[in-house]
């Protein structure tokens, strides 16, 4: 279902839980679909809190063809609710310690990005040998 203000496809936006962020922030990007998943967003939100500066959220949900067309795996979280966060101006090893804290379970480490999700299992990866340098030499292995 693509957004429409205060309704989605798994209930409403509750924009006092989650202040700092607007629905158009996680929803799919190509066709507006969105996703809320409450442990998700209040995980994000107190990362938000920790981290003490803006998120920006390069991919958050995505409906199956989209998930297909960036070549997402066929069971990403991202169909439900992930974050992948771009590194930009943050501490790339703070920001992942902050989100650990924050709740986070999931965790993919690339060059420029950081991946979160709540899953059930802990779970941890590199996105090629080159994030695996960088963040190894980070102290997160």
């Amino acid at each position: 279902m693509p957004y429409s203000p205060g309704l989605t496809a798994t209930g409403a936006w509750n924009a006092a839980r989650w202040p700092h962020f607007q629905p158009h922030e996680i929803a799919c990007k190509c066709c507006g679909e969105l996703f809320v998943w409450p442990e998700a967003l209040d995980a994000l939100e107190r990362l938000r809190a920790a981290t003490g500066a803006p998120l920006h959220i390069t991919s958050g949900h995505r409906c199956a063809l989209h998930n297909a067309r960036v070549g997402g795996a066929p069971l990403s979280m991202h169909k439900k609710l992930a974050f992948d966060i771009a590194l930009g101006a943050h501490d790339p090893a703070r920001l992942a310690r902050n989100a650990h804290l924050a709740g986070f379970t999931g965790f993919g480490f690339g060059q420029t990005f950081l991946h979160l999700d709540t899953r059930a299992r802990p779970a941890r990866w590199f996105y090629g040998q080159r994030s695996k340098a960088k963040w190894t030499s980070l102290g997160i292995s």
